[in-house]
């Protein structure tokens, strides 16, 4: 909390009206002249055909596996990242089985109805049947959610074998503040329908779970915004390891931040445009780096 002299004042200003504890606390600044106007954020492209905007989408689609695999959240073959196709919304686009992350292209992306059926897509048309059980179900139960991702990144995995959200310890833990839900169970791999839709009913409305014993899984309404709040979430659970093993050494317990903080600042980062615009960098980066071959 702020210190008494920042919401406190010995004297007011020019009439103007007193600053509260809400945040931001700057002191001898009335609260309507703390605010800071935001620049408004690029928004999403619109398409008017919804053939040129599945072609769209399935780039950055392949672009998202490139950057998961840069940043090494491939485990063998397990992970997936789905697109809900925007002429069949019915249908998601999904990778391959047994397609590295780092070497997957557009064309390699395979298209597949909620019955797991794959009707369309790349050479290689293996299906990983958790992919399906947990995208499937969270697409059916979410028609807001555009884009979900799944990974077993080895921060977010470790995390979650501690049965347990993660605390507002940090600025960009604030964006998951009351938008991050806990999934308390592990049967194995997820090849059953009703483990697929328990957690999507755990996830509820909420960008974000952690699956216990399992890793971490971020859903959005653009395939930015899902990759983003996975990358963000796997490093708040890589600093929060950090910090609880620091101050457990100490003797001590890490500072957390306050509610009222917490929710302030979730409306700057955590809204759904914040996670489209903050992963511009990463797509810009990817592009950079692998040309126009994931295009393919």
């Amino acid at each position: 909390m702020a210190p008494p002299s920042a919401i406190s004042p010995d004297h007011a200003s020019n009439g103007d009206e007193m600053p509260s504890s809400a945040a931001p606390h700057e002191p001898g600044i009335s609260e309507s002249k703390a605010k800071v106007q935001m620049p408004k954020f690029p928004q999403p492209p619109t398409f008017a055909d919804k053939y040129a905007e599945r072609d769209y989408l399935k780039g950055r689609l392949a672009a998202a596996f490139r950057i998961f695999g840069k940043y090494g959240y491939d485990e063998g073959v397990a992970g997936h990242i789905t697109l809900r196709d925007p002429v069949q919304p019915d249908t998601f686009w999904v990778n391959p089985f047994g397609v590295a992350f780092s070497l997957i292209k557009k064309s390699d992306l395979i298209q597949v109805d909620h019955e797991g059926n794959v009707i369309g897509g790349g050479e290689v048309r293996l299906l990983n049947s958790a992919a399906f059980m947990i995208h499937g179900a969270v697409h059916k139960h979410r028609p807001d959610v555009l884009c979900a991702a799944h990974s077993h990144s080895i921060y977010g995995r470790a995390f979650c074998s501690l049965g347990r959200k993660i605390d507002m310890i940090t600025q960009d833990s604030c964006s998951f503040y009351n938008d991050l839900a806990l999934y308390e169970s592990f049967n194995g791999i997820v090849l059953a329908e009703k483990e697929g839709n328990d957690i999507a009913a755990c996830l509820g409305n909420q960008k974000a779970a952690l699956l216990q014993n399992h890793g971490l899984l971020t859903v959005g309404s653009t395939i930015e915004a899902a990759v983003f709040w996975f990358i963000s979430l796997e490093k708040c659970c890589q600093a929060q390891l950090a910090a609880d093993a620091a101050a457990g050494g100490r003797g001590h317990e890490t500072i957390k931040i306050h509610d009222d903080d917490a929710a302030f600042t979730y409306k700057a980062i955590g809204l759904p445009i914040a996670g489209f615009f903050s992963a511009k960098p990463l797509f810009d980066v990817i592009e950079k780096e692998c040309g126009s071959d994931y295009m393919q």
